[in-house]
């Protein structure tokens, strides 16, 4: 069996009416953006359909909180790489690390944690994940990271680091 894609990503293209009269994308959009492109990487590299997973199980992730560091603007017409991963995981929570990057990957414009619970429905009671899931969720998760619940800004600027030195072997300017 082939291993699934811890880190997967996809480019989208900013489109004007996201963007406020600067030209940038707007902030609330932002997420919109991740979370859409993290549907995406879901239904394609893991199969998995949120609309029917929660059907099916009566179950479904619900997002507790967010850490958004918007670094460089996203401008309008611009196309962004977008990749997202899970960065930590227990009985019943996740956190999902998702990055938006210029199109060659080689600078963080924005990233954000996002903090999701299992829960029951249509109650909202917080629920275990099954057996099967926690088996998925161990293949994708990325043991590189060291999760710090505290440590958001510190995940950037790591983050930051290291595509600078992408950019320094790569010869590219600052």
């Amino acid at each position: 069996m082939s291993r699934l894609v811890r880190t997967p990503e996809t480019q989208h293209r900013i489109h004007f009416q996201d963007c406020d009269m600067l030209g940038h994308l707007n902030n609330a959009r932002y997420v919109d953006y991740f979370l859409n492109a993290r549907e995406d990487h879901v239904a394609e590299h893991y199969a998995l359909n949120m609309g029917e997973l929660a059907l099916a199980q009566r179950a479904a992730w619900v997002i507790t909180k967010h850490h958004l560091s918007y670094l460089k603007p996203a401008r309008q017409g611009v196309t962004v790489r977008i990749l997202s991963q899970l960065i930590h995981f227990d009985n019943s929570n996740l956190v999902v690390e998702m990055q938006m990057r210029s199109a060659d990957g080689h600078r963080l414009l924005a990233l954000l944690w996002s903090e999701m619970t299992f829960v029951q429905l249509p109650a909202g009671t917080r629920l275990d994940h099954s057996d099967a899931l926690m088996d998925m969720l161990d293949e994708v998760d990325v043991p590189q990271i060291d999760y710090d619940p505290d440590g958001f800004d510190e995940r950037v600027k790591a983050v930051r680091q290291e595509l600078k030195k992408l950019r320094r072997t790569a010869g590219q300017e600052e």
